[in-house]
């Protein structure tokens, strides 16, 4: 037998032990033909997710505090790492696929905005005006590696991987979850109808256990790691988190993923589904309102928000402006569409692509780009 024909075969062993719940690689399925080579292809769609070009730019876009200058609060590259971990603990607990798992995890929040949820709430007001659809960071994750990645041909993961970005959903918090079996026309069906409404989307659910765990364990990393970058900026005080919730999870990062993770692993071992306990499911919902209370609606500032706002909204018309009069000097030609596949160029409206061009931006380039306009057009 051949080497890599060899090692190919010891690596898929390892799945002979996964819970029968768990998503074998034999059940990969890829929109496009593909051929595989020895890495199983879930952990072939983590090395095409980790070596994209979106990917990279995690590293320089928000998770909740824009352009903080303290060294240790979290960027969207820190969570999705953390996502990660969090996700692949919880599958190897409960026997699942930790390849589907990483690959999920990682790429979970590639179609986020510059400026994090500030930033997708004005180019999804845009969207809305522009092009009556919604704009969506889960759903652009799935664009971005359907469509735009590869110079807009994709990069053809996983249907499994692609659906566990859609539906990772990490701001509903539910007590049980449970996939709903899908094949190709179900995931592209519910791609489809999400891409056209918020509430279609806020109900779909993963196909995979493993996607389960992803949507949950967003949850987990960013609720107690979030406190710990408030009171590292002195947005809260430790002693404020009420002791109600205290009592249950802890009042610390650490705490309160051991506790969460240790619930979920007890109560979903050999289930078909991922469960939290009552106590513990209500002690995280009203973690979740007091950080939402205490820390979102205080990350940025009414001078920042109504910048940002006008900032998109300025560079977006901008953008447009130059598709529509073919200003080939400006930066959607020469750092977005220059080698852009001729399938995307033709049969995307112009609209879009400007959306997609500023979706993909670090929040650096856009402050960076919106002042050039501002002084180009002085």
């Amino acid at each position: 037998m051949d080497t890599l024909d060899l090692i190919k075969e010891n690596l898929l062993k390892r799945e002979n032990n996964l819970s029968k719940y768990a998503c074998k690689s034999s059940n990969a399925i890829r929109l496009k033909e593909k051929k595989e080579d020895f890495r199983p292809p879930f952990f072939r769609d983590t090395d095409s997710i980790i070596h994209s070009s979106s990917y990279t730019r995690y590293i320089r876009k928000t998770q909740v505090f824009s352009f903080s200058e303290h060294d240790h609060i979290s960027t969207r590259m820190l969570h999705v790492q953390l996502v990660s971990k969090v996700a692949r603990t919880i599958g190897r607990c409960l026997n699942l696929n930790e390849d589907l798992i990483e690959a999920i995890g990682l790429g979970h929040d590639i179609g986020h905005a510059p400026l994090g949820h500030t930033g997708e709430k004005y180019l999804n007001e845009i969207s809305m005006k522009e092009l009556n659809i919604p704009f969506m960071h889960n759903l652009q994750s799935v664009r971005d590696y359907l469509i735009l990645e590869n110079n807009g041909k994709g990069s053809n993961l996983t249907i499994q991987v692609l659906d566990g970005l859609m539906c990772h959903n990490g701001e509903k918090l539910e007590q049980v979850y449970k996939p709903e079996p899908k094949n190709v026309e179900k995931f592209l069906l519910d791609y489809e109808n999400s891409c056209k409404s918020h509430d279609y989307a806020s109900k779909i659910k993963p196909m995979t256990l493993e996607g389960c765990v992803v949507r949950i364990s967003d949850v987990i990393a960013y609720i107690g790691r979030d406190i710990e970058d408030a009171i590292k900026l002195g947005i809260i005080d430790r002693n404020s988190i009420p002791d109600n919730i205290v009592k249950v999870l802890g009042n610390n990062n650490k705490d309160i993923i051991n506790n969460i993770v240790l619930d979920i692993v007890k109560n979903s071992y050999g289930k078909n589904e991922i469960i939290m306990s009552d106590k513990i499911f209500e002690a995280v919902n009203s973690l979740l309102k007091f950080n939402y209370e205490k820390i979102y609606n205080y990350a940025n500032s009414k001078e920042d928000l109504a910048y940002y706002k006008e900032g998109i909204n300025k560079l977006y018309y901008s953008l447009l402006d130059d598709l529509n009069t073919n200003k080939e000097n400006s930066k959607i030609y020469k750092s977005f569409l220059k080698d852009m596949d001729r399938k995307y160029l033709e049969n995307t409206d112009n609209k879009k692509i400007v959306i997609d061009f500023i979706a993909g931006m670090t929040d650096d380039y856009f402050l960076t780009h919106l002042k050039e306009i501002s002084v180009n057009n002085f």
